[in-house]
């Protein structure tokens, strides 16, 4: 199922991990572990970031949230999510 994942990290606590080098590997870790179609970064409420990706099973949520919290504080939200081509289908199954 496709996945959006939120992560606004706590400000303090990746402040640390930016000065001491970490975050470059942090978030590549994360990119390779997701394989993310999508992924976009902001300032939204301090650093935020966006990953669009395809979650096979729930069980995955602790391995892919877990490091944001430990590493970064983060407040990590998952929601489902479809592309314009899913919609259609979707759509298309209600008539």
């Amino acid at each position: 199922m496709r996945m959006m994942m939120k992560a606004r990290m706590d400000t303090q606590m990746s402040n640390q991990v930016t000065k001491d080098g970490a975050m470059p590997k942090s978030l590549k870790s994360a990119i390779e572990q997701l394989n993310p179609e999508a992924a976009y970064f902001t300032p939204e409420g301090g650093r935020t970031m966006f990953l669009v990706f395809d979650m096979e099973d729930s069980s995955q949520l602790p391995s892919i949230a877990d490091p944001f919290f430990q590493e970064m504080g983060a407040e990590v939200t998952f929601e489902p999510v479809m592309n314009l081509d899913d919609l259609q289908r979707g759509l298309a199954a209600l008539q």
